[in-house]
C-alpha cells in the first residue's frame, strides 16, 4: 500500500482528496491535517506521499516542506496549489519538492501522480505553464547543466534523459534493461554530478541540457 498524507488548510479539499484516493486499491490516506499540525503529524503517519498546500495561513507550505524534506527517510513531497506563482513554484523546487499538482486535477491524474511520486518519479500538472518552470534555471544555470551533462557517462546520460520523462527507478530499469539496485546507483551518481539536485530538478537539467524533446506534461 502507498501511505499517503494532505496537508491543506481547507477541510473540504482534504475530505475530497480522501474521496478520490479512497478509490484506488493501492494507496491508503493515513492522515490529513491543516499546516500547523503537519511535521508531527506527517512523521508519526509514515507516510510515502505527502501532497502539500503551498499557501496556507497559519504556516508556510515552503516551511513545512522544508521540515519534512530534513528527515533521515523523507517522503515523497508535492505540492497543491491553485496558481502559477513563480516564485514559490521556484522555491519549492529549490527545496526539494517532487512535484506540483492543482486542486483540481482530474481524479485519475491524481492517482497516477501519487503511484508516480512513490515509485520515485516526479509530477507536473498540466496546468503548471513551462514559462513557470523554465524560468527555474538562469541563462548560467543552462549553461552550467550542459557543462555538468558533458561529464556523466553515456549511461548517466541515458538515465538522466529518462528522468526527464518522469520515470521512477523500476520504470527506467524495465525501459533499458538493468536492475533497479543498478539503476538506483546511476541515478545517485548522476544527481551527485549535478550538484546534489534532486530528481525534479535534473528533469529539467535534462530539458535544458536538450536531452529530451520538452518537459512532459503529467508527469516530469
Amino acid at each position: 500500500m502507498i501511505r499517503v498524507a494532505v496537508v491543506d488548510d481547507e477541510r473540504l479539499v482534504r475530505s475530497g482528496l480522501r474521496m478520490i484516493l479512497g478509490t484506488a486499491p493501492d494507496i491508503e490516506m493515513v492522515a490529513d491535517c491543516s499546516g500547523a499540525d503537519a511535521v508531527g503529524t506527517v512523521r508519526s503517519s509514515g507516510a510515502d506521499v505527502v501532497l502539500l498546500d503551498i499557501r496556507m495561513p497559519d504556516v508556510d507550505g515552503l516551511t513545512v516542506l522544508r521540515r519534512l524534506r530534513a528527515a533521515d527517510a523523507p517522503p515523497a513531497v508535492a505540492m497543491l496549489t491553485t496558481f502559477d506563482a513563480q516564485e514559490y513554484l521556484t522555491a519549492a523546487l529549490r527545496e526539494g519538492a517532487a512535484g506540483f499538482l492543482l486542486k483540481d486535477s482530474d481524479p485519475e491524474q491524481l492517482v497516477r501522480a501519487v503511484r508516480t511520486l512513490a515509485a520515485g518519479g516526479s509530477v507536473l500538472d498540466p496546468g503548471v505553464t513551462r514559462a513557470v518552470i523554465g524560468g527555474y534555471l538562469t541563462a548560467e544555470d543552462q549553461a552550467a547543466a550542459a557543462q555538468a551533462v558533458r561529464g556523466l557517462t553515456p549511461r548517466e546520460s541515458e538515465v538522466l534523459a529518462l528522468l526527464g520523462e518522469g520515470l521512477g527507478n523500476a520504470q527506467i530499469a524495465d525501459r533499458i534493461g538493468l536492475a533497479s539496485s543498478t539503476v538506483k546507483d546511476h541515478v545517485r551518481a548522476l544527481l551527485a554530478k549535478l550538484g546534489g539536485i534532486n530528481r525534479i530538478q535534473a528533469a529539467i537539467v535534462a530539458d535544458r541540457a536538450g536531452l529530451v524533446s520538452g518537459i512532459p506534461r503529467g508527469t516530469c
